[in-house]
């Protein structure tokens, strides 16, 4: 058990300056596993980085056929055998659990029952006076994508992963990621980093967290722009579903969407994308949490509850 978490703080020490995006580290399987939805050309990068730095140290791994980096190992039959045998028997647990995404993304196992849709704004927006953008959710990018495509010329700092690959993928200029995964925390990281700068903070109609004033009372002169609103769905009449449902919240807005069309049955689990999401759940209801805030993680999570 000892050598075990000495391995895996010698990884996370290994990987920690590679600033992964796309590969995310397992610790429970001492797996990188890979999001693949994104461009190859990103992925491939990543993992001749990964792979390099683990060879570098000696660590034995292979890539499995979902192209993720199963750690401290070597590939033979029997082990083919074995994750064949372990894999099939997850997938028939997996396919019985009732897992629930509030969106239209798209993850393995869970269904998707979308209460909310994202209405994209188009405000006038001088992109010319400002040194940096901020952003805390993908939607302000594509939604900034629609209106300026100059936004691409200037750096870009994201609070989450997740936001980081939608920044790559249009071709923007990702300067950093942050670490915290929340919006208060994320504002304590920028400051440093943007004091004395103009910025500019392109987002949503709502704000959940002080980034704003955080940044304006400590030397960053930050504006802001608007440039989407989230506005729930209205369904015809309240939706039930099964008993034992798990159902997965990735923002504050889910969580007021949900409560327009659903009533809570008790059977029900939540899972929250993170701590700032988590705050807004009614007081009956304490979700768990994610392990990091992607809708990947929350699925992973709900998975992990169930089992």
């Amino acid at each position: 058990m000892g050598e075990n978490i000495a391995f895996m703080k010698n990884i996370e020490k290994i990987l920690a300056p590679l600033d992964l995006l796309y590969y995310e580290y397992d610790k429970k399987a001492d797996v990188l596993r890979l999001d693949n939805s994104w461009s190859k050309d990103h992925i491939f990068t990543e993992l001749i980085r990964i792979t390099y730095a683990l060879s570098k140290h000696n660590i034995q791994f292979f890539i499995d056929e979902e192209k993720s980096i199963i750690l401290g190992a070597t590939d033979t039959i029997s082990a083919r055998i074995k994750r064949y045998i372990r894999s099939f028997f997850i997938r028939v647990r997996n396919s019985r659990m009732k897992l629930y995404i509030l969106s239209h993304k798209k993850v393995k196992w869970a269904k998707n029952i979308p209460v909310f849709e994202i209405k994209p704004l188009n405000p006038k927006i001088d992109l010319s006076g400002y040194s940096a953008l901020i952003f805390t959710s993908k939607n302000a990018i594509t939604a900034l994508d629609t209106i300026d495509k100059s936004w691409k010329n200037i750096p870009a700092y994201v609070i989450a992963p997740q936001t980081a690959k939608t920044v790559k993928d249009l071709g923007g200029k990702l300067e950093f990621v942050g670490k915290e995964n929340h919006g208060n925390a994320f504002a304590i990281e920028l400051l440093e980093k943007l004091e004395n700068q103009k910025v500019l903070y392109v987002r949503g109609s709502k704000v959940v967290s002080g980034l704003i004033n955080t940044l304006n009372t400590n030397g960053v002169i930050c504006d802001d722009v608007i440039v989407y609103e989230t506005v729930c769905k209205k369904f015809d009449h309240k939706v039930e579903l099964p008993k034992g449902s798990t159902i997965i919240f990735s923002s504050p807005s889910t969580i007021e969407c949900f409560f327009k069309n659903f009533t809570w049955d008790s059977s029900y689990k939540a899972v929250s994308i993170g701590k700032t999401t988590a705050e807004y759940f009614p007081e009956n209801i304490t979700p768990f949490l994610a392990d990091t805030t992607s809708l990947e993680s929350c699925v992973k999570k709900a998975i992990e509850i169930n089992s």
